[in-house]
């Protein structure tokens, strides 16, 4: 994998596709900048050699029209902050003022140059667009592993104009080493814990990861199709009717592979989807009619922490309850206490995907798992055994 350590920048510029997609307020004020400190030491690395730095990124979907919402002058304040340093900006990502500029950057400065999808070219994969943007520069380097999914100008085409001087940021290797170590390197026994609502989602997932895994639990919906397929009443919870032969497919699947497949025991049950419904714990092959499950049962985070604590590497996609509601997260509390007690004790555990994400950061297990991926479709693409366009742009 050829880093930006392999690579000494001094007196060079280096062109750093980043991913600055960060959520902001009414008033266009950041309010997460965790894809900001991401990619800090990757820019600390080029400045400290002695290069500077022009950063590219896209924000939200403006659809190639300039606007002022989406412009990323808005967010220069809150990337100043984060890398302590001042930030040039150009109002534009192509033409006279970008090449002025660019060409005028010196040692140790940072620019920042205009949302790339204020131009379609982005998104369509312009070669020329690309071309463009290569001429700023002596070097490539994609550090932005939440877009390394799409075949963008900046993502997967660019890096053709820089043959021996494109590398892979340090956060995008460390995502992708953070993948491999689930899939390939990873210490046995390897666990995957997949939740959610569907099982649709998650097919070519489960069907890539067999071959890598020892043990899977599955949770949250997806896992009432599973229960129904296997003949239980599962009441008015979430089911996929048309992927219930799919369901047993799996399980058949995991059992050739020696996969041992954890469903849940019990469940906590609602009368309605609200978080002041009546609720009561039952069996999940047993849910009477007119409830749902909502959230793992008592025996079943049992269950689940067994299986975590006797694992080596661990693999979170998606919660196994509704988290959001107050009365149905303490599953999803308890797998996250689970996995967070097993990687203490040294087991190697990546969650990724929006929800788990999402539930990690809120209930803050940011710092006590091994690794939490940036990037969700990214992420999920890789364990489907895609090789992202990102990626391969570096890599060929």
């Amino acid at each position: 994998m050829k880093t930006i350590n392999d690579f000494n920048f001094k007196d060079k510029k280096a062109l750093v596709r980043v991913d600055f997609n960060v959520p902001q307020s009414a008033d266009l004020k950041v309010t997460d900048n965790s894809r900001i400190k991401a990619v800090k030491p990757t820019i600390d690395k080029i400045l400290n050699d002695g290069g500077s730095v022009i950063l590219m990124t896209h924000l939200g979907r403006p659809k190639g029209k300039v606007s002022e919402e989406f412009s990323l002058k808005n967010i220069i304040p809150e990337i100043e902050e984060v890398l302590g340093k001042k930030v040039q900006f150009c109002s534009d990502c192509i033409g006279v003022d970008a090449e002025n500029m660019t060409k005028n950057l010196k040692p140790g400065e940072i620019l920042l140059l205009e949302n790339l999808r204020f131009y379609n070219e982005e998104e369509n994969g312009d070669v020329q667009f690309a071309e463009k943007l290569s001429k700023y520069a002596d070097a490539y380097v994609n550090d932005a592993f939440g877009t390394a999914h799409r075949e963008h100008a900046s993502t997967a085409v660019i890096a053709q104009f820089f043959p021996s001087t494109k590398f892979f940021g340090l956060l995008m290797a460390k995502e992708l080493e953070a993948i491999d170590k689930v899939l390939k390197s990873g210490e046995k026994p390897v666990l995957a814990i997949l939740g959610g609502s569907k099982v649709s989602t998650k097919i070519t997932i489960i069907e890539n990861i067999l071959p890598a895994i020892d043990h899977l639990i599955i949770g949250g919906g997806m896992a009432f199709t599973f229960v129904k397929a296997l003949g239980g009443k599962i009441g008015n919870s979430l089911v996929e009717a048309d992927k219930l032969k799919l369901a047993l497919e799996i399980l058949e699947k995991a059992k050739e592979q020696n996969v041992k497949v954890h469903l849940p025991i019990d469940i906590i049950i609602a009368d309605e989807f609200n978080n002041d419904a009546e609720t009561k714990e039952v069996d999940v092959y047993d849910i009477p009619d007119g409830w749902m499950g909502l959230d793992a049962g008592t025996k079943t985070r049992l269950l689940n922490h067994d299986v975590i604590m006797n694992s080596r590497t661990i693999l979170w996609n998606g919660p196994i309850g509704v988290f959001e509601m107050p009365n149905f997260s303490a599953g999803t509390i308890a797998l996250g206490d689970s996995i967070a007690e097993a990687t203490e004790l040294g087991a190697f555990s990546l969650v990724g995907g929006g929800d788990s994400v999402a539930f990690v950061k809120q209930f803050g297990y940011e710092d006590k798992v091994s690794y939490v991926s940036t990037g969700g479709g990214a992420m999920l693409e890789s364990l489907e055994g895609k090789e992202l366009p990102g990626v391969k742009a570096i890599n060929h």
